[in-house]
């Protein structure tokens, strides 16, 4: 619903009423959106994609000439690359680089219309153009944004990149969850991963094809203005040239780089660049991608397609590619009703589900883990008579009766952030070399233990970044307000 609505927010920007309808439709309902539903169950990643139109949206604001180039585009960009932060991180990343990407391709095509394909071939024209604030200033406001971005999501991010020392996070990026092991149409020695790359694979090839179909027939058509008619449609992007054949041109040819890019980017031939630039094979999956492509595939194939009937033959060709993929290779929810039971009554009865490799503490073997190992145990592992009062998330309490001193195993991992008092007194504890839970020494008799989570250095500073972030962003808000809305000046009377 919310990517949808900011689909249609964006295309009409450029499309009348119905064909905006069309490309919400499209984009909320794509082939790669019922992949997620359907198989990977990822609704963080598929909420992440609501903010694609609007990331689109804010950076025309600040690129296409006659916009508003002010500061009120930058903070909005702001805001939705911290959403982004905030709800999947792979998805982050991909949605980061793009916002750079296109940000340097509006620069360029900005660059080249202002001085002319035959002057830009003047190295002397082309180094004082690049310096030109209607060039540099766009690139300016969209890096601060990026940075205003990560400093909004500080409370999150911060900790995020300060405790991965704390974890496996090296099992990140293990077998089969490589970036080169996820290319389209890779295979490994796991016929269960082989099926699954297939799938996607069937149904991005596919995606690709109707893409590049949509960048030829609407290379003609990028010269035409679509837009409605109406006053209410295109005063975000400056009115008129948001509909000029001008505006239509810059914006055909930001969604072809958009698109064919997000497509390269699953192909093997870049895996150069998946090694070697920041962050970027923590994405892990190239096919994460077709998140981005679809944007870009739902606006090309409503300016591609006048017709209604090409655009049902479009889409059901890419309906009929992921029914027959997924009859094919990989059906939906691979998981029984007896798995799903098994679940179920793990957490029902405290035996947990089962985690992932990467959370569990460096060092640690979360498949040597004894699941019916007591909450509270001596180090042989039989109970050890308890009275436990509280076992929450963040939150451990209980009593122990020992009839002489011993360690007692608590079945938690023991991360740095756990702060353990035994009879009011802080006390150090020590961790199970296999699978890393925490040991603490109690002396015989009756003992109190209260096992908390605090709030550490680099949680507090998060916090503080966070704040100190929303503050200037609510600040440079007000300040930029249009001088129509802001409050006028009232002299008072004389005495």
């Amino acid at each position: 619903m919310l990517a949808g609505t900011g689909m249609y927010r964006l295309a009409r920007e450029w499309f009348p009423a119905p064909d905006a309808l069309f490309a919400a439709m499209f984009f909320a309902l794509n082939p790669y959106h019922l992949l997620i539903v359907y198989w990977r169950s990822d609704y963080a990643e598929l909420l992440a994609a609501a903010l694609l139109p609007v990331l689109l949206l804010c950076l025309l604001r600040l690129f296409l000439p006659g916009s508003d180039p002010g500061l009120r585009p930058a903070i909005c960009l702001s805001l939705t690359l911290a959403a982004a932060c905030l709800t999947n991180l792979p998805a982050a990343v991909t949605i980061y680089y793009s916002t750079a990407g296109l940000a340097l391709v509006l620069a360029a095509i900005g660059a080249v219309r202002e001085t002319g394909r035959e002057r830009w071939l003047d190295p002397q024209v082309r180094g004082r153009q690049i310096w030109s604030p209607q060039i540099w200033r766009p690139l300016v406001w969209t890096a601060l944004a990026m940075l205003l971005g990560a400093s909004l999501a500080s409370f999150y991010l911060l900790p995020a990149i300060y405790e991965q020392g704390w974890v496996n996070l090296s099992e990140v990026l293990s077998l089969g969850v490589r970036p080169q092991d996820n290319f389209l149409f890779t295979t490994l020695a796991d016929p269960a991963h082989n099926r699954f790359n297939l799938l996607v694979s069937t149904i991005a090839i596919a995606e690709i094809g109707v893409l590049a179909f949509t960048i030829w027939f609407s290379r003609r058509k990028k010269h035409v203005a679509t837009a409605a008619p109406s006053t209410s449609s295109g005063q975000a992007l400056g009115g008129r040239v948001a509909r000029s054949s001008t505006g239509l041109e810059t914006f055909w040819m930001l969604l072809s780089a958009w698109g064919a890019g997000s497509a390269l980017l699953m192909l093997s031939v870049t895996n150069l660049f998946w090694q070697h630039l920041p962050k970027l094979r923590f994405v892990q999956h190239p096919f994460r991608w077709l998140l981005c492509m679809n944007a870009a595939l739902a606006m090309l194939l409503t300016m591609s397609t006048k017709r209604w009937t090409s655009r049902a033959l479009a889409s059901a060709v890419l309906l009929c590619a992921v029914i027959l993929a997924g009859y094919r290779f990989q059906r939906p929810w691979w998981e029984k009703a007896s798995d799903i039971l098994a679940m179920g009554d793990a957490v029902t009865d405290g035996a947990g589900y089962e985690g992932t490799d990467e959370y569990v503490p460096a060092g640690a073997d979360p498949y040597e883990l004894n699941k019916n190992l007591p909450r509270v145990s001596a180090d042989t592992g039989a109970p050890v008579q308890s009275d436990i009062t509280a076992w929450r998330q963040t939150e451990k309490h209980f009593s122990v009766h020992a009839a002489a001193p011993q360690d007692i195993t608590v079945r938690l991992f023991n991360y740095p952030a756990w702060n353990v008092v035994v009879n009011g007194k802080p006390t150090e504890t020590q961790t199970t070399d296999v699978t890393g839970l925490i040991v603490i020494p109690m002396a015989g008799g009756n003992s109190d233990v209260h096992i908390h989570l605090r709030r550490t250095i680099d949680r507090v500073i998060g916090d503080i970044v966070s704040l100190i972030s929303l503050a200037l962003l609510v600040v440079a808000w007000f300040k930029t307000r249009p001088s129509h809305l802001r409050p006028a000046n009232i002299a008072s009377p004389a005495a």
